[in-house]
């Protein structure tokens, strides 16, 4: 059993920051109901194709099933309202302001489901001065100091190489509603959960505000070092660059000894990470005298040796066909009816039961082996199963008085 066996999520998502949220959920076995318009989620006309398929979708909605609903018609909002009775979660991007157009917001649908868990996912948040404006990955990672940080000193800002806006903001939402659904256990009640996309971006900065804190200044564009600790940088070899990290004394000094050079340690330019940050191009020239001489393979293995944290600079390929990701079963593949066979990445936490909580007690984790659904494949399937069930409000009753108190 998953651990998240039974969960029922309705998701009303589109492209990338709900559907990712509800994916993470549906690889721990909630029951995901993708609700779409007639044309479907925008992402199924998203490329890269294979065999005029959405690879992307694919990847993006494993493991759910497909209802098409028309919601500007009255009988197919009311089998949404009703869907929603029998829901634990749902899920929503549309643009603030937009559910309660459809009459399907919040406040409705606790009405009839005060149980339920409605997370909403946007650009700016529900409330503030730009609540309403549009919100796409690139313009989120500009406004949000990430990309101001992001690049190379003598370069322009740059974009992180991933749509990390959508898909932060993706995995903040699945965590806030287990933590909801935690709470609900004790109170009988849902919550309604707020997500941004910028806040989230702003939120994950921990060493830039720690440094505009302590200094009143900001690292700026520093490439791939960190702008605190060094060694911490990617170093040339014979062949290609080596990435090393050393943020620590006691590992400076394993450096010292790895790149002949012991008695760094003692020599007050080196002797604390302060110091070493001030001399950032003497250690650069000296970690470089030692790593030019020898390959990528040859400057890892004695690094690793000599217990100091380095490692090559893998794409997605390399890291994919590792090793370590295939012990760790992060790649998965379930049959798709147009793509065959297909690869997609798993959510990546192991829940272990047992005393010594080894790889063989691995238990919720996940295995999804049901491909991306066909657009309002399962609605026959979903209306049995879920409109067979009493409504949730039926099943957990809850005071008029605790209703009254909303949910936030």
């Amino acid at each position: 059993m998953t651990v998240l066996d039974g969960l029922r999520v309705l998701d009303l998502s589109r492209v990338l920051a709900g559907p990712y949220c509800t994916a993470l959920l549906a690889d721990l076995g909630a029951d995901v109901v993708k609700a779409e318009a007639p044309g479907g989620d925008d992402a199924r006309h998203l490329g890269p194709f294979l065999d005029g398929e959405s690879v992307y979708f694919a990847q993006l909605n494993r493991g759910k099933r497909s209802i098409v609903l028309d919601l500007k018609k009255p009988d197919d909002h009311a089998l949404l309202l009703r869907l929603a009775e029998r829901a634990d979660v749902l899920v929503e991007n549309f643009r603030p302001g937009v559910t309660e157009r459809l009459g399907i917001d919040h406040r409705t649908l606790e009405k009839c489901n005060p149980r339920l868990v409605y997370a909403s996912i946007s650009g700016f948040g529900q409330d503030g001065p730009l609540r309403q404006s549009p919100a796409y990955d690139l313009t989120v990672q500009a406004m949000s100091g990430l990309m101001a940080a992001t690049g190379a000193p003598d370069s322009g800002p740059t974009r992180v190489g991933e749509s990390v806006g959508d898909l932060m903001a993706g995995l903040f939402a699945s965590w806030a509603i287990c933590a909801a659904l935690f709470d609900r256990e004790r109170s009988g009640r849902g919550r309604y959960i707020d997500v941004a996309m910028l806040d989230s971006l702003v939120s994950m900065q921990v060493t830039t505000m720690s440094l505009l804190t302590a200094t009143g200044t900001l690292p700026g564009r520093v490439g791939n070092r960190h702008p605190v600790s060094t060694p911490f940088d990617t170093y040339r070899t014979a062949d290609g660059l080596l990435a090393i990290a050393v943020a620590s004394d006691t590992v400076f000094a394993r450096f010292a000894g790895l790149v002949g050079r012991p008695e760094l340690p003692a020599d007050p330019r080196f002797a604390d990470d302060t110091a070493r940050a001030r001399h950032i191009d003497e250690v650069k020239r000296i970690t470089e005298e030692w790593s030019s001489r020898l390959t990528t393979a040859e400057a890892l293995e004695q690094a690793r040796s000599a217990g100091v944290p380095a490692a090559p600079i893998q794409d997605l390929a390399e890291v994919t066909n590792s090793e370590q990701i295939r012990h760790r079963g992060l790649l998965g593949e379930f049959e798709h009816p147009v793509l065959g066979r297909i690869p997609f990445l798993r959510q990546p936490v192991h829940f272990h039961t047992g005393a010594e909580g080894g790889p063989d007690t691995d238990s919720g984790t996940g295995r999804v082996t049901a491909p991306s659904p066909v657009l309002g494949e399962h609605t026959e399937e979903i209306l049995d199963q879920w409109l067979s069930r009493p409504p949730a409000s039926a099943a957990f009753p809850v005071s008029a008085g605790d209703r009254q108190g909303g949910l936030r």
